[in-house]
């Protein structure tokens, strides 16, 4: 069983007694209702962790900290979940879960038909909580590096962007079958519309930037679906879900 893990942004002294975090401390001994020399993990979202023991809650929480070990839980495929903002939780699920899935970055893009409408300060209070959410699902999930959610930008305005890699995007009725596709050779990024789906004109506008359309069978997926489908149809195909590579 897992030990709890832990995120320290600020970095770790590996073999040495290192003082806590306060959210970390709070969240051990409030939450967790851990107990000094009950054993922890902690990581800096830099790759590597420390074991760790608590030696003091309390107002001065310190750990001891083991060396720092090289485990490596990161998928081959470099993908970027490009998704179009969803009303209501269905942003928080999307986010942990494309986490777990092993996402290197969430791109939250602004489509027409997007529901949820988010600019200025909302816009960055809400990053900051789904960025939250990609902290707490890589202590969950054993992930050693924090993926990164991006501001929220207009679709036209990501699609300018250069990207280095293969762009995918899920259109449903789009012609070819995802294991019908030679195994792209970089960075990938997957786009899912809003709950209305991609306009025409985005359509259009993807493939004009070079995204290759993309339908997972038969049926329309819902939006908080599409892209949790996709990665794990990616990591099954090409990722560390198919067997192929060492993890």
């Amino acid at each position: 069983m897992m030990n709890p893990r832990f995120f320290c942004p600020d970095g770790l002294l590996p073999d040495s007694d290192m003082p806590l975090p306060g959210p970390v401390a709070h969240h051990a001994e409030r939450v967790l209702r851990l107990a000094v020399g009950d054993a922890v993990t902690l990581f800096d979202g830099q790759g590597g962790e420390c074991a760790a023991t608590l030696l003091a809650l309390g107002k001065q929480p310190v750990a001891r900290l083991g060396p720092r070990l090289a485990a490596g839980r990161e998928s081959p495929l470099q993908i970027t979940l490009v998704q179009a903002l969803a009303s209501g939780d269905k942003m928080d699920w999307v986010v942990q879960k494309a986490v777990e899935l092993g996402a290197v970055a969430i791109q939250p893009v602004a489509a027409e038909r997007s529901v949820l409408k988010l600019a200025g300060d909302r816009a960055d209070k809400r990053v900051a909580h789904w960025q939250q959410i990609a902290v707490a699902a890589c202590e969950q999930s054993g992930r050693n590096r924090v993926p990164q959610v991006a501001p929220i930008l207009p679709l036209a305005k990501y699609l300018a962007q250069a990207f280095d890699g293969t762009r995918l995007i899920l259109a449903p009725g789009a012609a070819g079958a995802l294991a019908g596709k030679a195994r792209p050779s970089g960075p990938l990024a997957v786009l899912i519309g809003p709950e209305g789906g991609w306009s025409p004109a985005e359509l259009a506008l993807a493939e004009h930037a070079g995204c290759a359309p993309l339908a997972l069978g038969p049926r329309v997926l819902r939006t908080e679906t599409a892209g949790l489908a996709a990665l794990a149809a990616l990591q099954t195909l090409w990722g560390d879900f198919s067997g192929d590579v060492d993890v």
